[in-house]
């Protein structure tokens, strides 16, 4: 029989981490920018942590004086903002649960989402009413719209938050119900790349552990001293956790709102002093030229954190060769959502240059409280010796354990508490591993598979080259072979067949090598920024290879 121990059993909720915001850092801020640089009409907003609290506070008057009930859900259908980050506090202090929905789904994506979280009332930025009002008629459960900032939302019918506020009084701390650290806080839904998106449901102990893990030294390594500009977009994973993790250390925020491009960011970056910034490899290789031409001051910024899809070798370099770290990150909506970080590790020792770019190229340790392993086709864990590849599966106190209301995908997704990723890696003695492929997106051809992520890598360190993507198209003889298409750079000649094998030959083998090269003008992203690799097999469909 084992013996108790003497700790009391304080439950780990978001309260706790609210009360610190308030209480141990009201001095920290949240920089929230607005308009855009293009337009002319950029606006800033500044709110220490104290008066933030308060705002949250008085909101959660207006949410309780709404009806709200422990376990409604409240959906947010917005940039990343001040009051997007006075929701996130608000709904889960009352016991709700929060429904951040991605604004790039389709229409008949964000009427099923909606209906499936069964949302009662939506926040939403005055600059997306008529976006939102075009599926209004089709949103069953949803009993009202509160408009954040400017617009009229005629649309929708919708109330403004300011005036709201302004007529509520800050609900007292004793007056917040007892939640128990098992509730749910939020429900953030996949973004769709097979099938309807689904709803993965978090808990406010995951979130507390989530945030305690990212801001550790060997993970993000968050503290008070930062100044976090989150580009990943708060409508997508929780904005992978920052506008919880920050107040956990006392980080202040810099929210760019709705505007994403290089000169906005940079902008950002130097007015606001920006010392970590996380979003996906695109953000980062559009800002690239200006910081190399010095045209902004980033002196501040020590680190950007970067997840959503591996990072090509030529980019990590770019950034340490400017000075600052460029970390590689990997999670998922169904991890809660980071999992990993890439630091070279005390094992390493010292690295010369070429060596540390090989270990940051990797995907990384798993992050403190989750494990992870690989399995072969029969769910056989397979050897940590670096060679052998298969699924990653992971499972944790932040992982999900199934999808919201969707058994036959939890099936699918889920066994014995294990998360199958769809993603194949292999792992060295000590855990650190890289993830060499979706699942779905390895080019099997002769029955021997190839990385379409590490051609993808390669091709991007191409003079000409400004994007990438490669595909497995059919072959009569070899079932798969890889094809790339590519985006050219700004005035340069498309490179011919010959000469990319060229290029890539002293990398790999022989029989990796494309097949075909087709240049096109984009390559189709997913909404979340990512390669849609599913459209792009479509429009390389007409590749008939021998």
């Amino acid at each position: 029989m084992t013996l108790p121990g003497l700790m009391q059993p304080t439950p780990l909720t978001l309260h706790s981490i609210f009360d610190r915001m308030r209480a141990i850092y009201p001095d920290s801020s949240v920089v929230s920018v607005s308009g855009s640089v293009a337009g002319g009409d950029r606006a800033v907003v500044r709110h220490t942590y104290a008066e933030l609290a308060d705002r949250v506070l008085r909101l959660c008057t207006v949410l309780r004086d709404m009806g709200l009930q422990p376990g409604d859900r409240v959906a947010s259908f917005g940039f990343n903002s001040h009051r997007h980050f006075e929701l996130y506090w608000a709904v889960p202090l009352l016991g709700g649960v929060l429904h951040t929905v991605n604004i790039r789904l389709f229409g008949e994506q964000i009427a099923h989402i909606v209906n499936h979280a069964a949302d009662r009332f939506v926040f939403v930025d005055g600059d997306l009413t008529d976006q939102l009002a075009e599926v209004s008629g089709e949103l069953t459960t949803v009993e009202g719209y509160i408009r954040w900032g400017d617009g009229d939302g005629t649309g929708l019918g919708a109330t403004g938050y300011e005036e709201l506020l302004d007529s509520a009084t800050p609900m007292a701390i004793a007056e917040l119900p007892d939640v128990p650290e098992d509730a749910a806080c939020g429900i953030c839904y996949t973004s769709g790349t097979t099938g309807m998106p689904k709803g993965v449901l978090s808990s406010h102990r995951g979130i507390w552990l989530h945030s305690m893990a990212t801001c550790m030294t060997d993970a993000i390594g968050i503290g008070e001293h930062d100044r976090i500009l989150p580009v990943v977009p708060m409508f997508h994973a929780f904005g992978w956790g920052l506008p919880y993790s920050a107040p956990f250390t006392g980080a202040s925020l810099v929210l760019h709102g709705s505007d994403t491009s290089a000169d906005a960011l940079g902008a950002v970056i130097e007015d606001e002093h920006v010392t970590l910034a996380a979003g996906v490899p695109t953000i980062w290789k559009d800002l690239l030229p200006l910081l190399q031409a010095k045209e902004i001051d980033y002196s501040a910024l020590r680190t950007v954190f970067v997840g959503g899809s591996a990072s090509p070798r030529a980019l990590i370099e770019s950034y340490e060769d400017l000075g600052i770290e460029y970390l590689q990150v990997w999670g998922m909506t169904e991890t809660g959502p980071l999992a990993c970080a890439s630091r070279p590790r005390p094992r390493h020792g010292r690295l010369s240059r070429h060596e540390r770019l090989d270990i940051q190229e990797k995907t990384g340790t798993i992050l403190t409280g989750v494990e992870a392993r690989i399995v072969d086709e029969d769910d056989q864990p397979l050897p940590w010796d670096g060679a052998s590849v298969g699924e990653l599966e992971v499972r944790g106190p932040w992982i999900a354990s199934g999808y919201y209301e969707n058994p036959e995908f939890t099936k699918e997704r889920f066994h014995d508490d294990w998360l199958r990723t769809g993603d194949m890696a292999w792992m060295e003695y000590d855990g650190y591993f890289k993830i060499v492929d979706r699942a779905k997106d390895l080019v099997k051809s002769g029955g021997e598979w190839i990385s379409s992520v590490e051609l993808e890598g390669s091709l991007l360190a191409h003079p000409a080259v400004r994007d990438a993507a490669v595909v497995g198209c059919h072959s009569d003889k070899w079932d798969e072979r890889p094809v790339a298409a590519i985006v050219l750079r700004p005035g340069a000649a498309a490179p011919t067949l010959e000469e990319v094998r060229e290029f890539l030959a002293p990398t790999f083998a022989k029989w990796w090598l494309p097949d075909a090269v087709e240049v096109v003008d984009e390559i189709p992203k997913t909404s979340v920024g990512k390669l849609d690799k599913k459209v792009l097999r479509t429009q390389l469909d007409h590749i008939r290879l021998p």
